[in-house]
């Protein structure tokens, strides 16, 4: 059953048959959180125009924002790789982690000793009740792969990611690499 294959840490790539829905159309999204409750998930590829100082200006650094998915987008999350210097955080996998210590979070931006290649920020999230996940996979919604960057997926460009992964599943897929973000305007 699916339910068994899905864990924190894979990805979900949407499938191109879901043109048109604006949050999720060509996204890949980190399942951050999947048990009996549910499912959380961050988009990885979807950046936003604003950086942490246009939304947190006493931190001085320009990291993008991403938009994390369409569930509390008015609240900041972040995912890193640096746990031994963000306390609290929880493991997603892969050395990959969510959260911490906020304060300590913008203290180290500041001081140099985090880079973008550490940390990565959201507006909102992605998030699935009971059993929603399962049926929309099963719904050819969604198509869940290994995350292969473990936590290097952090500093990866988002520029063509979803491209780069329809392509890395070959067969059928390939004819959408190249299709337009809206074929209808084709």
């Amino acid at each position: 059953m699916i339910s068994e294959k899905l864990k924190k840490g894979q990805l979900l790539i949407a499938e191109p048959s879901i043109i048109g829905d604006v949050s999720f159309n060509r996204s890949v999204i980190l399942l951050a959180d999947h048990n009996i409750k549910g499912s959380v998930g961050f988009i990885i590829n979807k950046p936003l125009k604003y950086t942490i100082n246009d939304l947190v200006p006493e931190i001085r650094a320009s990291f993008k924002i991403y938009n994390g998915g369409p569930v509390e987008q008015d609240n900041l999350y972040f995912i890193h790789n640096i746990p031994d210097l963000i306390p609290n955080s929880i493991e997603i996998s892969n050395g990959i982690y969510w959260g911490g210590e906020y304060e300590t979070t913008k203290k180290l931006i500041n001081s140099g000793k985090i880079t973008k290649n550490n940390i990565r920020f959201f507006l909102g999230y992605t998030g699935w009740e009971e059993d929603q996940l399962e049926s929309e996979i099963e719904e050819s919604s969604w198509i869940l792969t290994k995350n292969n960057y473990e936590n290097k997926i952090i500093g990866k460009s988002a520029s063509h990611f979803w491209k780069k992964q329809i392509m890395e599943l070959g067969g059928d897929y390939l004819i959408w690499s190249n299709a337009p973000k809206n074929p209808t305007l084709n």
